[in-house]
């Protein structure tokens, strides 16, 4: 893939990411957004924060797998850069702990309802 190639396929998952946060935002399911340029700008900064966050975890030896326990861990973390975000990122407001945590499950549901109709057509 040329760097070009790359560039592209962060933007394009960038503003599908962007999306869902805007959707969520507006559904106000723990979060609240201004608009789709927000939205654009969290999705950038909440998959670095996550890669870093996780990448920080792993190399002090913590493992996020199997069973019951890493979902649940791996719902926390998401919480937590969610609140780092909505602290960063102007026109993104996170409604304290526990609206981070409804919101990266609608996040993660939307994406996957957005991912399923996406298959429907493909």
């Amino acid at each position: 893939m040329s760097v070009l190639g790359l560039i592209v396929a962060m933007l394009l998952g960038a503003a599908v990411f962007g999306l869902v946060i805007y959707i969520v935002g507006k559904l106000g399911l723990g979060i609240e957004v201004s608009g789709f340029g927000a939205a654009f700008v969290a999705a950038i900064v909440i998959a670095v924060l996550s890669w870093l966050v996780t990448w920080i975890l792993q190399a002090l030896g913590f493992a996020f797998g199997g069973a019951l326990c890493g979902p649940l861990v791996t719902l926390l973390i998401s919480a937590a850069v969610l609140l780092l975000a909505g602290r960063w990122v102007k026109g993104l407001t996170v409604k304290g702990y526990g609206g981070a945590i409804i919101a990266a499950i609608a996040m993660a549901v939307v994406a996957w309802l957005l991912n399923w109709v996406v298959g429907l057509f493909l």
